[in-house]
């Protein structure tokens, strides 16, 4: 294993390497080698100046963050400790930046005496967007650095800057145009030739006579918009200390609130989402490097509301899309639809006109398969019916170039099915949408049995082209999402059943946090769309279907917001939901038909069922080996059903209630007279609770 740290010496200046690939993530090892070197630096008396530089990629992106809540991140030098070590070094110290220098790195630089960038090397605190604020001197080095302003926005909003955004001031001392250690060496010779005084940030005063009531309007406009989470108001405060404070009582405030913060459930599920969304893009049996499919031209089929979606996703990337329609009028409205969705784009300002035509003009509609011919990948987004896929996939088998990849946008169907339609059962996958699909950031990738190791790695890749979290699933009804939505759908109607209403069971879970209840999605989405399925279901089982209020629903004609009514009834062009005096009528004749008393149902009891039922059901898919990882699980929730962030997702909330806790309650669900087989706690879950573990 290569040491961390390079040391060399040019003239009187030596030269520290940070070379801990990829990022130079500051964790235990490479803060030793820092110290060590600087130590080495001081003790040279032919040294007179150090340069501290990082790789092209990075200066340094900041902490470890699978350090955090181990030893190793405590250990000395940590990272507060070493940035003192630097800056009281009697020998000026550059920071020589480029790539990105965020977080901990960030805070490292400011350490330095100097600092010298490149143009476009990108400063910034991120730590808020996992739920904390910088807890290494940041929130007292940037506001003396580049003022109050400008630092409360830095660290509230988290974004990075380019360097050259500090030209001039005492952030950046020079942007540097050529070789960024050559050019850091000779600032740090014209140091010497100068004599000039060492600079330290510490000893700098914050000056802004409207200070305080900057303070005050941000506090305003932050408290608004941060919601749950207490980062964004924490990161405020730390900031403003800095007007106010000596620089040793705000250092020492900053580390309670990154202490406060760091025990915090909000960031406990941020940190979480961020491991997810890089572990997502490991899929066991798949190594690394698999030799992917170039994905040159896309076809779609369907130019409906998926179809048009789906294929804006390509356009967006730069690839042209071949889409295919039956009729001409339904592909003229759904290029048109495409054309409008950009043009309202870019009277937003969000695109200019001629990057409007430009993608509209990587589209070739076309009414004949013929136009599939040449297509690297193509994704059906048909009709969901079985016997309409099987059309679809027999018509691609013959039409399509060997090595094409065939996928389908199902969202319930077998995919190992559909796969059998063609002779070619390893180049198809599923690749499930979300609607708006141009608009969600889900991907479920559907790796069937036959599916092709390099098809689903180019398909992960693609997904990470078109900005998606991709995450990958097994073949069941459902796949993840949908299967555990079922169960989420089932303890919400056994609500209704119960004595609950539609707007008391929407409004208990949005006050958890989801984005919509089950019955505002169900109008939203069509409550068409689960009758068929349910039917469809009983007849593959060869069982008649049992009637739910929903299917009642259905019956009268109500499918929701495009019939002006479902759960709720819905004015003339608006989308507000109106509770309803036909569906209450509906529910209670539900209840005495099948001899049921309504009781009192708790909004405590509406998340616990509902919450609990997805958590449940996530363990069986768990379970069978359907998705990877529970913090699959979570992403899907997060991204592609409303699960609320600070939650991090069902899995975890889970681990956060106690699964002792989710056992406990389950139990006592499945112990109720005539309670659905679904409530026993799934083996997976007890396992867990028994041996004192998590999912996560």
């Amino acid at each position: 294993m290569s040491e961390p740290v390079t040391y060399e010496v040019r003239g009187p200046v030596a030269v520290i390497t940070m070379d801990k690939p990829p990022v130079n993530s500051l964790g235990m090892a490479l803060r030793t080698g820092i110290a060590n070197a600087f130590e080495r630096a001081a003790g040279d008396a032919a040294v007179k100046a150090i340069v501290l530089a990082g790789s092209a990629r990075a200066f340094s992106a900041g902490a470890d963050v699978t350090e955090f809540g181990t030893p190793n991140a405590a250990r000395e030098p940590n990272l507060r400790v070493l940035i003192d070590l630097v800056e009281r070094t009697d020998k000026p110290v550059v920071a020589a930046i480029g790539g990105q220098c965020l977080g901990g790195g960030f805070e490292l630089a400011m350490g330095c005496h100097f600092r010298v960038a490149l143009a476009d090397a990108q400063l910034g605190l991120p730590e808020v967007k996992i739920g904390l604020l910088p807890g290494a001197t940041g929130t007292q080095r940037l506001p003396r650095l580049i003022g109050l302003e400008a630092a409360v926005n830095m660290a509230v909003g988290g974004n990075p800057a380019a360097a050259s955004a500090f030209a001039g001031t005492p952030l950046i001392d020079q942007i540097i145009g050529g070789n960024l250690v050559d050019g850091a060496v000779a600032f740090a010779n014209g140091v010497l030739a100068d004599n000039k005084p060492i600079r330290r940030v510490r000893d700098l005063k914050v000056k802004d006579p409207q200070g305080e009531a900057f303070l005050q309007f941000a506090r305003n406009n932050v408290g608004a918009v941060a919601g749950p989470f207490p980062a964004p108001m924490k990161c405020l405060e730390a900031v403003a200390n800095a007007l106010s404070k000596p620089f040793d009582e705000g250092v020492k405030l900053e580390r309670e609130g990154f202490m406060a913060l760091m025990q915090s459930p909000e960031s406990r599920a941020l940190r979480h989402v961020f491991a997810a969304e890089r572990a997502a893009a490991k899929i066991p049996g798949i190594p690394e490097g698999t030799a992917l499919r170039e994905i040159r031209k896309v076809g779609v089929i369907g130019a409906g509301t998926m179809g048009g979606g789906i294929t804006m996703n390509f356009l967006n990337a730069g690839i042209p899309v071949v889409l295919l329609e039956t009729k001409q009028e339904a592909l003229d409205k759904g290029v048109a639809t495409i054309r409008k969705n950009y043009e309202n784009s870019a009277k937003k300002g969000k695109l200019k006109a001629d990057q409007v035509e430009q993608r509209v003009g990587l589209i070739t509609p076309t009414l004949s398969y013929d136009g599939l011919r040449d297509v690297d990948l193509v994704i059906e987004a048909v009709f969901e019916n079985m016997d309409v896929k099987q059309q679809v996939f027999r018509t691609l088998d013959e039409v399509c170039k060997p090595g094409a990849i065939l996928a389908s946008n199902t969202s319930y169907l077998d995919v190992n099915k559909i796969a059998n339609f063609t002779k070619r059962p390893a180049d198809v996958i599923g690749l499930h949408f979300f609607s708006p699909a141009n608009v969600m950031r889900l991907l479920e990738i559907v790796r069937g049995a036959a599916t092709a190791p390099d098809v689903l790695a180019t398909s992960m890749a693609l997904g990470k082209k078109i900005k998606k979290i991709a995450v990958v699933s097994g073949v069941c009804d459902g796949f993840i999402g949908n299967r555990m939505l079922a169960r989420y759908g089932a303890a919400a109607q056994g609500l209704i059943t119960a004595g609950a209403l539609p707007q008391q069971i929407d409004g208990a879970l949005q006050k958890f946090g989801l984005a919509m209840g089950p019955f505002r999605m169900g109008d939203l989405a069509g409550l068409d769309i689960g009758w068929a399925t349910r039917k469809r279901k009983a007849a593959e089982a060869g069982v008649e279907m049992k009637p739910i209020v929903a299917d009642k629903l259905c019956e009268a004609g109500r499918y929701g917001q495009k019939t002006g009514a479902g759960w709720y009834r819905y004015e003339a062009g608006k989308r507000d939901p109106i509770p309803d005096a036909v569906t209450e009528a509906l529910i209670t004749e539900y209840r005495a038909a099948n001899d049921i008393v309504a009781r009192k149902v708790s909004d405590e009891e509406v998340v616990e069922r509902c919450i609990f039922a997805l958590v449940n059901e996530g363990a069986r898919i768990l379970d069978e080996g359907i998705a990877a990882r529970a913090s699959d699980i979570d992403l899907v929730y997060l991204n592609g059903y409303g699960f609320p962030l600070h939650r991090g997702g069902p899995m975890l909330y889970a681990d956060m209630v106690g699964l002792p806790n989710v056992v406990r309650t389950l139990r006592r669900f499945a112990a109720e007279p005539g309670a659905d087989a679904s409530w026993q706690p799934a083996p997976l879950l007890l396992k867990l609770a028994d041996d004192g573990k998590t999912f996560n």
